[in-house]
């Protein structure tokens, strides 16, 4: 079996970050929207460092303005996902985007998005999930209103809650209230971190916020006590290489740490975090990682299984999810 027809598990996505480049220009041509400086001569997003991708992720979400464009954006994003094998995924939501953070506002995206996710799983066989995302740099207050709209819509679907933005802004533990509300809602916990800063960055989400994934957390591999403490406590890394490689975190492949971190015995997960923006999908992750470590089938069938068993899902999903990638 080719690394592209091998079925995958994907737990780091951001639902507008994975809006394909001429889904968001046909919409702003739709909606007389000028987002001439976002996009590269070739038609490809642009942007110059995180902080400016960060700029450039905001002005493309902004044409996103009602429940149906979030319905047809969920369509295309899971569209590609299937056509790269991946037959479940994670995806962040933010109520930021979808709502300004009204929960009623919210539920009529939720539900919007959910229904597109249903239909694309009876298309393509594709499983979808949503974890809810404050976004860090909008400030602590804001992210209390989007625990209390996670904590009101939390299920079966909506199944879990997680920071993401720009992880200079703050500490985590100015989070802790809205972690605190999801957790009593019974959401599953994760964190952006240990990717713009140091492994502390990683320590920090996990003793402030009490996670059990790191959205990324790469940088841990600086600290040796830190992948100590990983692997010993089964704390599971949504790891995103070529996001990383693309946005200079490590300058090519090779140098990236996920080869080292799942030999200390860390639980790694693999995921492209923004496809469009960083020009990869799941099966050019494979492919790289192939030739970066020489992984082979039998790797990336562990790093499938080891993703559905960290999923933010029931147990007969998961159960479900884990007969497919049975060989």
């Amino acid at each position: 079996m080719s690394l592209a027809a091998l079925p995958k598990v994907e737990l780091h996505l951001h639902l507008e970050g994975a809006a394909p480049a001429d889904f968001v220009r046909g919409l702003a041509r739709e909606k007389s929207v000028d987002l001439s400086g976002i996009f590269a001569p070739d038609g490809s997003y642009s942007y110059t460092d995180f902080w400016h991708f960060l700029h450039v992720y905001e002005t493309a979400t902004s044409v996103l303005k009602t429940p149906e464009d979030y319905a047809r954006l969920t369509r295309a994003v899971l569209e590609e996902s299937a056509a790269a094998g991946v037959i479940y995924s994670e995806t962040f939501l933010s109520p930021d985007f979808c709502g300004g953070r009204d929960v009623g506002a919210w539920r009529e995206y939720l539900t919007a998005i959910r229904e597109a996710a249903e239909e694309a799983e009876a298309r393509d066989g594709i499983t979808l999930r949503g974890i809810v995302t404050c976004i860090r740099h909008f400030g602590p207050e804001k992210a209390r209103e989007t625990a209390l709209c996670a904590a009101e819509t939390a299920g079966d679907w909506l199944t879990g809650f997680g920071i993401a933005g720009d992880e200079r802004a703050g500490e985590p533990g100015d989070f802790a209230w809205a972690f605190d509300c999801a957790r009593e809602a019974g959401l599953r916990l994760t964190a952006h971190a240990g990717e713009w800063r140091g492994p502390e960055s990683v320590a920090a989400a996990l003793d402030a916020l009490k996670v059990e994934r790191i959205g990324h957390g790469v940088r841990a591999i600086e600290d040796p006590a830190l992948v100590d403490r990983l692997a010993e406590d089964g704390v599971v890394l949504e790891v995103c290489p070529g996001s990383n490689v693309a946005l200079g975190v490590y300058p090519d492949w090779r140098a990236h740490p996920i080869d080292r971190l799942r030999g200390a015995g860390c639980k790694v997960t693999v995921s492209t975090d923004d496809p469009p923006f960083f020009h990869t999908t799941m099966v050019r992750e494979y492919d790289r990682l192939a030739d970066a470590f020489g992984w082979d089938e039998d790797d990336f069938a562990a790093i499938a299984r080891t993703s559905a068993d960290a999923a933010f899902c029931d147990d007969t999903t998961r159960s479900r999810i884990l007969e497919r990638l049975a060989p």
